[in-house]
């Protein structure tokens, strides 16, 4: 399509750097820091879970008003652009407070310094979210954009994995290595921000005479299309699935299948290095059938992967290697696709209303997948609080505790990403239907763009100065 050019690969690699450090900040606060903050903080499993509760609700309500704020953005440095700036200093900060915490530590500032990473974490999966809809326009380009974006961030979490491996032993490496992790995310954070800002164009779409304040009334049009629906119905019950994967991770296959602790880092190791093959392959076949097929086919490849988790023999290394990675492989299609399609949305959108309103797009799904993440540390806490497991390294768990955390890690995420999966039978915004969304912004985009470049040269006949370029 005329309309839609396709992005070199050395620009959407620098575009999608900061992926990397969004991706491990992701996984550690999933996997490392809630039991970090029981086991050697000395919190409870009740405080741990209350905690990450209440930042998620607190949270949730941050990303529509960022969304926002992002969509109404016009600056000469970008609209989306300076956000990812903005972001990179708080994440650091919130960074050492948590990362590099002390036992003796309050609730409240557990409470405190989450709501300010989990904002800084918003801001910039938001704005790079948004600005990889306004760089790769085409249908299928989309799919290839959002799947790199997927890999970097597998290469991200695949680097600070292997922080617990190599400090085994060490005195830095005690506790998991979450204080080396920290030293990490605070050094690739603003390294990574600064390589895609500096190398990535960034496409400010003209704007139209319907352009105005949002008002409640456009909030509630855009939750209540159907296509929104059905991604956010998906992305919630899908984000809860390998959520809830994340935050007993370490609790099912340390005490539940009896691997030591350096062997459940390898594990988690195999499952995330497989999505950098499985992101590439998801993309791929979204190419082929489209997107919302490829997530349909992915969710029922989870159940399958994840079912055969409980059929490998407990601390058999050779088995559950593949069985991870096969986990892995299905579940790094999940979020790429979602993203992909959101965009996809934002330009129907668009269309029909003459607004830009993808940050505020992303910011729905941002919000039911922080909504997903409370849920499941909230829950599945309390559960395993319920049944009498305890946490506490060294611990003996009665056997019913045990068979409650099988239940919670293994079963539960099926159903839920299955549900995820079934959402889009009957999907309608297909490749040809966008295909012909891009048509008519085209068309629109240039009329609007010819009509400022008569507008300029008016201006200029006249004395006046020109107004800055919509591609930075």
């Amino acid at each position: 399509m005329a309309g839609s050019p396709r992005l070199s690969l050395p620009v959407v690699s620098a575009f999608s750097a900061t992926a990397a450090p969004i991706a491990a900040i992701a996984l550690v606060m999933g996997v490392y820091l809630p039991r970090f903050f029981t086991s050697h903080i000395g919190l409870t499993l009740g405080a741990v879970g209350a905690a990450f509760g209440i930042v998620r609700l607190i949270d949730m309500a941050v990303d529509p008003l960022l969304g926002l704020a992002m969509d109404r953005t016009k600056i000469g440095f970008g609209r989306y652009r300076p956000w990812l700036v903005l972001g990179a200093p708080i994440v650091m900060a919130a960074t050492y407070m948590l990362f590099l915490a002390s036992p003796g530590i309050s609730l409240g500032y557990l409470i405190t310094w989450l709501l300010i990473l989990y904002v800084g974490v918003s801001i910039l999966t938001l704005a790079q979210a948004a600005w990889g809809a306004s760089i790769a326009t085409g249908y299928h380009d989309r799919s290839r954009v959002y799947g790199v974006i997927q890999a970097v961030g597998v290469l991200g979490s695949v680097m600070i994995l292997l922080l617990p491996l190599l400090l085994a032993g060490k005195p830095a490496g005690a506790h998991g290595g979450v204080g080396a992790m920290g030293w990490f995310l605070i050094i690739t954070t603003p390294l990574t921000v600064l390589l895609c800002v500096l190398v990535t164009p960034e496409r400010i779409a003209p704007p139209s005479d319907s352009e105005e304040r949002v008002r409640l009334a456009d909030y509630w049009a855009l939750i209540t299309r159907p296509e929104m629906l059905r991604l956010v119905f998906a992305d919630f019950v899908i984000a809860l699935g390998p959520g809830t994967t994340a935050a007993l991770y370490l609790f099912f296959f340390h005490d539940a299948r009896h691997y030591t602790g350096p062997q459940t880092s390898i594990l988690l190791l195999f499952y995330i290095a497989a999505g950098l093959v499985g992101s590439m392959f998801w993309g791929w076949l979204a190419q082929k059938t489209g997107k919302h097929r490829a997530l349909m086919v992915s969710a029922v490849a989870y159940a399958v992967a994840q079912s055969m988790l409980m059929i490998i023999p407990p601390a058999t290394m050779s088995l559950a290697i593949p069985g991870m990675f096969g986990v892995g492989f299905v579940a790094s299609g999940f979020v790429p696709i979602v993203r992909a399609m959101v965009a996809d949305v934002a330009d129907e959108v668009r269309l029909e209303t003459g607004k830009e309103r993808a940050g505020l797009l992303y910011a729905l799904v941002t919000t039911t997948q922080k909504i997903g993440a409370a849920i499941t540390v909230t829950v599945s806490y309390t559960v395993l609080q319920l049944v009498g497991y305890n946490p506490k390294e060294g611990a003996v768990n009665t056997p019913d505790a045990i068979h409650g955390l099988e239940l919670c890690y293994v079963f539960a995420p099926i159903l839920l990403v299955f549900l995820g999966g079934a959402a889009f039978i009957g999907w309608k915004l297909d490749a040809n239907r966008h295909g012909e969304v891009r048509r008519q912004l085209d068309i629109r985009d240039a009329l609007a763009a010819e009509a400022a470049q008569l507008t300029t040269a008016s201006g200029i006949s006249l004395g006046g100065e020109p107004p800055a370029a919509n591609q930075r």
